[in-house]
């Protein structure tokens, strides 16, 4: 008789939802069996370990490279491909276009696959503002929230001020607090450099600890916040799913278990419950069951609805809402003279770093709806001295919450994983367009206060898919009335022991990057499995 492996929970997806909900279901219970399993194999020595960290040069500056242009859309090439060469098996691991997989994303041509351990978590910028205003989703508990929040930011070691802002990166900031006021607050104005727009600022920002974050209610011009070490020098970490749940990348957890290379094919289920999952091992293709008390499915906002579809869990609701930012970019150099400037004055980038200063400009309700992201960037001879600064700025546009922007899964067509084939309907609507319009000519009177600006070579309006910040197509909701996939917690309508969690189950716009949003969606996930657990191991 052969046996059937068992475990108390599987998580699958390995990426930073995935390492937030073992991580803190391992807080709540020492001894609870997990299992995480991944389709890709791990980039480097271990899994779950970001690419900004590896000691190997030619994967951290090839990844290095590509984080440089501020477009994590770059992260897969420039060019979309639309082929994979060879079966699943011979793919290395790393980012692909969706077209690639064998997706009809054609609507969405930028959308993208991490097909390795430790999903997007290991190449993203860990960028991590937190959300406010209608991105919010605290369905009636606001106290809640702002908790879930908290222990967001502490699993992703998140820093209020991690890169800047330097003396260039306060006249930046002294420029968007001139344009943008807080009407909340009242902050507009200088800002902490307390000069004018020709005086540079006293360095980096070491007014707030970095375990310390700003009052929510901080719509000001600001250091971006991110998920990063802060060190005295030299490269600065990432937060990875590795660093989220150390077992994942080293090992040390006798009740872990980390599968590589093993595809979920299929949620197995009877009566509202799920009782295990097909698995598939990429390499030789042997299939096998997996008994679990509970499933976790942490995948990403195109795989996650895919594999319930494959299982044959079809609400109404699955697929729909897919939502991403559009994503208007622009670069200008810095006009020296304009703010009595020299090149002596420019900021050398840290060793390890692409980027002097990463600021944030929060949206701020109707007057100033877009989520901007700057990266500005000292450029230097082979001697490495000063030759140029640039601005980059990059502002998010939020687009509706709407229905009909969707995936559609194929009954009878198979992707490059043997999966449904997704296919992608999507578009904006008048009120979008309007939007994009208006931050089209934002970008551009932004750019030209800090130097001579082409809007026609140094701005665009990026392809859908472009931010890689997909959300809403297993949308929670407070109520099984087909607009929504699964509640508040993360549990699938229908079912007892199935939850969601990550970027997918987001069901509002988001205007700003959405990997801290979605970290929540995990945190609720894994306190509902911990209480789900706590009230079948209590005796009666």
């Amino acid at each position: 008789m052969t046996h059937t492996p068992r475990t108390d929970v599987l998580v699958v997806g390995s990426g930073i939802m995935g390492a937030v909900v073992a991580r803190l279901l391992r807080e709540g219970d020492p001894g609870l069996r997990i299992t995480m399993a991944d389709g890709g194999t791990a980039i480097g020595p271990a899994a779950g370990l970001h690419l900004h960290d590896l000691d190997d040069p030619e994967l951290w500056a090839r990844h290095n490279e590509q984080v440089a242009t501020g477009i994590q859309g770059m992260y897969t090439g420039a060019e979309v491909v639309r082929e994979a060469p060879g079966r699943l098996a011979e793919l290395p691991p790393g980012m692909f276009h969706a077209l690639a997989f064998g997706e009809d994303t054609e609507a969405m041509p930028r959308a993208a696959l991490a097909w390795n351990a430790g999903g997007m978590g290991v190449h993203w910028t860990a960028a991590t503002p937190w959300p406010a205003g209608e991105e919010v989703f605290d369905f009636g508990d606001p106290a809640g929230w702002s908790a879930d929040l908290d222990t967001a930011h502490r699993l992703l070691g998140v820093a209020p001020a991690a890169i800047g802002p330097t003396g260039v990166g306060h006249l930046v900031l002294d420029v968007l607090r001139g344009r943008y006021a807080d009407p909340g607050r009242g902050l507009a104005g200088p800002g902490p450099s307390g000069g004018g727009p020709g005086t540079p600022g006293p360095g980096p920002d070491t007014t707030s600890p970095a375990n310390t974050r700003p009052a929510p209610g901080d719509r000001r011009p600001q250091p971006m916040p991110m998920a990063v070490t802060v060190t005295p020098s030299g490269p600065m970490p990432r937060t990875a799913p590795g660093t989220i749940l150390p077992a994942l990348a080293t090992g040390g957890d006798p009740g872990f278990t980390l599968l590589t290379g093993t595809l979920v094919t299929e949620l197995l289920h009877t009566g509202g419950r799920i009782t295990g999952a097909r698995l598939r091992r990429v390499a030789d293709g042997t299939e096998y069951e997996l008994h679990a008390d509970t499933v976790v499915v942490c995948a990403d906002a195109l795989r996650t609805p895919q594999l319930l579809y494959a299982s044959g869990i079809r609400p109404p609701a699955l697929g729909r809402h897919l939502n991403e930012h559009a994503f208007v970019t622009a670069r200008v150099l810095l006009d020296l003279d304009r703010f009595g400037l020299t090149l002596d004055d420019l900021p050398l980038p840290r060793p390890g770093e692409f980027s002097t200063d990463s600021l944030w400009l929060p949206h701020n309700g109707p007057a100033q709806p877009f989520h901007g992201q700057i990266m500005n960037r000292t450029y230097v001879d082979e001697g490495g001295r000063p030759l140029a600064h640039s601005v980059g700025v990059s502002l998010y546009v939020p687009v509706e919450s709407r229905p009909e922007n969707r995936l559609v899964f194929s009954p009878t067509e198979s992707d490059l994983a043997g999966l449904p084939r997704i296919g992608v309907e999507f578009g904006y609507s008048a009120a979008d367009r309007a939007l994009i319009g208006r931050a089209l000519d934002e970008v551009r009177s932004l750019a030209e206060e800090f130097g001579p600006f082409d809007p026609v070579t140094e701005r665009a309006l990026l392809p859908p898919g472009s931010s890689l910040h997909l959300t809403g197509t297993v949308r929670a909701g407070a109520a099984d009335d087909g607009t929504s996939v699964c509640d508040p917690d993360g549990r699938v309508w229908g079912y007892d022991n199935l939850y969601l969690a990550g970027n997918g189950v987001i069901p509002t716009p988001m205007a700003a990057n959405v990997t801290l949003t979605g970290a929540v969606t995990a945190v609720r996930a894994a306190r509902a499995v911990t209480a789900r657990n706590t009230v079948l191991s209590r005796p009666y």
